[in-house]
């Protein structure tokens, strides 16, 4: 079977969130999921490593014949995402395309947020990188007015050590949210600022006020992408819809395989790759 899939890609496990959206939303579509899962996390790593590391795997999937990526991390797409876009792609592959998961969360908050007040629970790294509010300013249309950011650097490794719901788990969720809420009183937006996150969000919902809306980028990601691919028959004419879903990772395919599985909802296999 020749395929063109979708190809997915993150640093680690939480781009499974995503990917998990996106079948759901796109359902007959073939996807070929990779996971540098030897490298990561990607969110202390410089500007540049981040790049390099993304820009290997973006090349990878399009060896494997996709003609769209999604980069599913916040990381990769706060670091590495524009470069590939504006100094990559005309040089690899014109006909190509690649996308994040930020953009696509920015326009969603412009959309619902009434007052303008916005928040980020991210990575350390994404937090770093500015990403958010500078997004927030460029494409809101002037309807952000003010965003404000909190680094949850426990959140991810509460995840993938299977630590959720327990009491060292709620306590950093907790203390994470009420920083942010001390940051801007006003808020009316949340934005879960890392694919990990909407494992947590039974957590999460108990310490945000209800008139706050919280925002999870997979089931964005792939209203987005839907939205896309009908403005874009450029680029999907060219994939096939086989309704296939494959799975790569950097790492041990057996180690991927049992964390997935938390993240997918049910079994996964894996194959390994080395880049």
């Amino acid at each position: 079977m020749n395929n063109s899939p979708i190809g997915v890609f993150d640093s680690g496990y939480g781009g499974l969130t995503v990917l998990s959206e996106l079948v759901k939303t796109l359902p007959g579509y073939d996807f070929l999921y990779l996971g540098d899962n030897a490298r990561t996390p990607y969110g202390t790593r410089s500007f540049e490593v981040v790049y390099e590391y993304t820009l290997q795997c973006v090349k990878y999937l399009f060896s494997q014949n996709c003609p769209l990526v999604i980069i599913a991390c916040n990381t990769a797409s706060a670091k590495a995402l524009r470069n590939i876009q504006q100094l990559d792609l005309p040089k690899i592959a014109p006909d190509r395309r690649v996308l994040g998961v930020i953009r696509p969360s920015v326009e969603k908050v412009a959309g619902i947020t009434l007052n303008g007040h916005v928040g980020v629970l991210g990575t350390s790294g994404t937090v770093a990188s500015e990403s958010y509010p500078i997004e927030l300013q460029k494409w809101s249309g002037g309807k952000v007015v003010s965003t404000v950011q909190e680094a949850c650097p426990m959140w991810v490794p509460i995840v993938e050590n299977n630590e959720i719901g327990t009491e060292g788990a709620e306590y950093f969720i907790k203390k994470n949210i009420e920083n942010i809420l001390r940051k801007d009183k006003d808020l009316d937006t949340l934005v879960l600022g890392c694919t990990h996150y909407p494992l947590l969000i039974d957590s999460i919902i108990k310490y945000v006020p209800k008139n706050i809306n919280i925002l999870q980028q997979g089931e964005i990601t792939a209203e987005k992408l839907k939205e896309y691919l009908i403005r874009h028959p450029e680029i999907e004419n060219k994939l096939t819809k086989n309704a296939t879903l494959q799975f790569l990772t950097t790492e041990s395919a057996e180690n991927f395989n049992g964390k997935a599985e938390v993240f997918m909802g049910h079994k996964v296999e894996a194959g390994h790759v080395h880049l």
